[in-house]
Order: C-alpha cells, then sequence, then structure tokens
C-alpha cells in the first residue's frame, strides 16, 4: 500500500462506517473497563482460593467437552428433527452455534453446585494422574480392584467390575475431544441440558423458519438426552456401591485404602472413607481434596488410623499435589496422632447430617452472625 492510498480523498463508504466505529470504540472501552476490574478481582484472590495452571486448563478442557457432549447430544438431534419439517434455515443455524462461547460469556454456567462438581472432578483426576505409583510389596500379586473382580463373593465382584468399567469410560482430564457421556450426578446434568437448550434458543430467534418447530425440537432433544442419562453409571456412584460391597471392617480399612491410594485410585480412597464415615462421597472427594488435610487427618483418627498409615496417606497425597508441604506434615503428625478417637469422631458428627441440613444450618449461623 502506497502512503497516497492513506491520504486521498475520503470515500461514501467511510463516511457511511463512522457511526459504527464510534458504537465500536465504546463497546471497546467498556470492555477494557470491565477487564480491567476482572484483572483487579484476580489479583486480591487470596493464593489458597486460586486455581493452579494445571487445574484451570484441565477444567476449561472439561467443560468444552461437556458442553460439547451434552451439545452434541441436543444439536444433533433437533437438526434431525428440524430437516424432515423441512426448516433447513433453523436446523443450519443450530450447528453453527457456538455453545460455551453463549454459556460463559453471561455467567450463565457460574452455577456453584456445577462448578463444584467438575472442580472437584478435576482436581481428583489429576491428583491420580501425578500420584507416583507404589510398587506392591508382592510382585505377582494382582492389584487390590483386580483381587476384588475375582472375589468369591458375587456381589463385591460385580462392583469392582463395574468400577473398571466406569473407568474406562472416565477419560482423562488431559485428553481433548467429546466425552462418552457427561457422568454428572442427574440434577446437574439436568440443569446443563436445558441450559444448552435455551441457549440454543436464544441464538436462532432471529433465523427465518417456525420458531414453534425449533422449540418443539429441541425440547424432544433434551428431554432425549435426560432419559439417556444414568447417574448411576458413574464412576463416583460405582465406587460408593464398591465400599458398600466391601463393608470393610476397621483392621481392615487401613489396608484397603492405603493400597487404594497405593494403585493410583483416588476414587476408590475417597470411596472407602465416604462409607466408613456414613458421608456422601462429594463431601468425601472434599476432605481427600482438600490441601489444608486437617479434615482428613481428624477423618483418619476418628477410623482409629495409627500414625504409619497415616504417614503413608499424607507422603502419597504431598507427592501428588504440589500445594502440600512435606515439612508442615512432617511437624504436624504428633498433634495428629495425640488426637483422641472418641473425640474426632464427636467432631465429624455434623458431617453425617444430610447436605441440605449441613447448608441450612451454615446460611442460619451466617445471618446470626
Amino acid at each position: 500500500m502506497r502512503m497516497s492510498d492513506l491520504t486521498g480523498d475520503m470515500d461514501d463508504g467511510a463516511l457511511e462506517g463512522a457511526p459504527t466505529l464510534i458504537a465500536h470504540a465504546a463497546a471497546v472501552d467498556h470492555a477494557a473497563r470491565h477487564s480491567l476490574d476482572v484483572s483487579i478481582d484476580d489479583f486480591f484472590v487470596p493464593d489458597e482460593g486460586r486455581l493452579g495452571e494445571r487445574t484451570r486448563l484441565a477444567l476449561g478442557r472439561l467443560l468444552q467437552a461437556l458442553i460439547d457432549t451434552v451439545g452434541g447430544e441436543v444439536v444433533g438431534h433437533a437438526v434431525r428433527l428440524l430437516r424432515a419439517q423441512g426448516e433447513e434455515a433453523k436446523a443450519n443455524a443450530l450447528g453453527r452455534v457456538d455453545l460455551l462461547d453463549r454459556l460463559r460469556g453471561p455467567g450463565v454456567l457460574c452455577d456453584r453446585a456445577l462448578m463444584a462438581e467438575l472442580i472437584g472432578r478435576v482436581r481428583q483426576e489429576l491428583m491420580a494422574g501425578f500420584m507416583p505409583a507404589q510398587a506392591p510389596e508382592e510382585p505377582d500379586r494382582p492389584s487390590l480392584i483386580n483381587r476384588m473382580v475375582q472375589h468369591p463373593d458375587r456381589v463385591l465382584a460385580q462392583a469392582a467390575l463395574a468400577v473398571l468399567t466406569a473407568e474406562s469410560r472416565r477419560r482423562a482430564v488431559r485428553e481433548a475431544g467429546p466425552l462418552s457421556r457427561s457422568d454428572l450426578p442427574a440434577e446437574l446434568h439436568h440443569r446443563l441440558v436445558w441450559l444448552i437448550a435455551a441457549a440454543l434458543r436464544e441464538e436462532c430467534l432471529e433465523v427465518a423458519g417456525s420458531q414453534a418447530a425449533l422449540d418443539r425440537a429441541l425440547a424432544e432433544s433434551a428431554q432425549r438426552s435426560l432419559a439417556a442419562h444414568d447417574e448411576g453409571d458413574r464412576l463416583e456412584a460405582a465406587v460408593m456401591r464398591l465400599a458398600a460391597a466391601v463393608d470393610a471392617r476397621a483392621d481392615e480399612l487401613v489396608d484397603l485404602m492405603t493400597e487404594s491410594l497405593g494403585g493410583r485410585r483416588v476414587t476408590l480412597f475417597a470411596g472407602l472413607l465416604a462409607h466408613a464415615l456414613g458421608i456422601e462421597y462429594p463431601l468425601a472427594r472434599d476432605i481427600v481434596l482438600d490441601a489444608d488435610g486437617s479434615r482428613l487427618w481428624i477423618a483418619l483418627r476418628a477410623l482409629a488410623f495409627g500414625r504409619e498409615a497415616i504417614a503413608r496417606i499424607g507422603v502419597a497425597l504431598i507427592e501428588a499435589d504440589p500445594r502440600r508441604d512435606v515439612e508442615r506434615f512432617a511437624d504436624l503428625l504428633d498433634t495428629i496422632m495425640a488426637v483422641d478417637t472418641d473425640a474426632a469422631r464427636e467432631s465429624l458428627s455434623l458431617l453425617r447430617l444430610p447436605v441440605d441440613f449441613r447448608a441450612a444450618i451454615m446460611d442460619v449461623e451466617r445471618r446470626a452472625r
């Protein structure tokens, strides 16, 4: 381009585009201010509340995969229904919607329960992935889960096989691409499906064609996805069934839990802990993943775990989680062992209450302050 091209006369198209440029500049100014607000908020987030880089990246991949998977189910069937009715414009528009951008933009996905589940899932899988496998004391002995699969108790063996099957479906968080299923609890899967259907509807409101036909197609497609979802197939549900089938005695629990971590099966460790304490799996998972560790040490003392077992578990978790400090754990070990078993059990009594009851108690306490 020559300098004369830049300094020549103004054409009519430029005059017509001037208001658009002004509006765009105003929008950019607003976006810049919002970006600054976000940056300031991010700077003041305390370190303990900040997602690590690998967790953030894995969470982004999981969220994208979930939207692609569930959205793909809804869009694919809705497109077929619309094309069967001659609604080509609506069908084509559905396939072009960037669902993640549409849902993330207005903060629709900032759902506490959904994000808690996804963050917990990502962290448990990252922990398992970065946990060094421990060599078995007997090299020729099958792994814990394989011994359970071969167990003569049919209920236990089938429960163990269900865990292996669920593990094979659960894609590693470091991989990309769609999932075989959402693997979400039913309530969260339902919520996500309807959010996706609503987002698709809004994006196609201005497209030519019958809006009623689009609404019917989206509703039918969403209901089809909901009908196909079975939360009992989730890895976490399978692990809880296995823990119930094992129903470990106190003297068996130490070996089972330490060996499950040695085999990098964080979900099984959390499931055994949940069953032993009589709490829900998500809470047990949170206790295991919490870098502070205090709740886990109290829980293990409530189960009468000894010094060696707690030390082995602590070291395994420290090696898998850079947020944990081995020196702090070593300094704390004597204090952990000084906790009386009965006192530990009493301190955990609130955790055994239903999750909604606990939430209500905390809400009332917060309002009373």
